[in-house]
C-alpha cells in the first residue's frame, strides 16, 4: 500500500484530516492521532491494541513493529513497502473509532449499514 492510496483511505473516515507534527503526516480526528506517516512515507504508525500489536509483530516481524514511546500503548509500527492493504485498512477504521467520539462512530455504522 502506497502512502497516496493509505492517504486517501484514512481521509475518507468522517472528521479525518492531515496535520503535519514533528515534521510528518499524523492523522487526526477531532484533534486527537489515530495514524502517522513517517516524513519520507517509508513507515507509519496506527493505534491498535496491545493484542492486535503482539499478533501482527509475531506474524510479520519484517513489516510490523513496536514502536518507540507509542508502542507501550498499543501502537504499531509498518513498513509502508511491505504491508498490504487487506491488513492494514481494518487497522485504520479501528483506529479511527477507538479515537473518534462514539456520536461519530455510531453516524459512521448506521452511514455504512444503510448503503450496504
Amino acid at each position: 500500500m502506497d502512502t497516496e492510496q493509505l492517504r486517501a483511505y484514512a481521509l475518507a473516515l468522517p472528521e479525518a484530516e492531515e496535520r503535519e507534527t514533528w515534521g510528518h503526516p499524523t492523522f487526526r480526528v477531532r484533534d486527537k492521532m489515530f495514524l502517522t506517516l513517517s516524513g519520507d512515507g517509508s513507515g507509519g504508525t496506527v493505534k491498535a491494541t496491545l493484542a492486535d500489536q503482539a499478533e501482527l509483530v509475531a506474524q510479520d516481524p519484517g513489516t510490523w513493529s513496536v514502536p518507540a514511546y507509542v508502542g507501550r500503548h498499543g501502537w504499531v509500527g509498518f513498513v509502508t513497502a511491505r504491508v498490504d492493504a487487506a491488513d492494514l485498512e481494518p487497522l485504520v477504521v479501528e483506529a479511527w473509532r477507538a479515537t473518534a467520539p462514539e456520536r461519530l462512530v455510531r453516524a459512521y455504522d448506521e452511514a455504512r449499514s444503510a448503503g450496504a
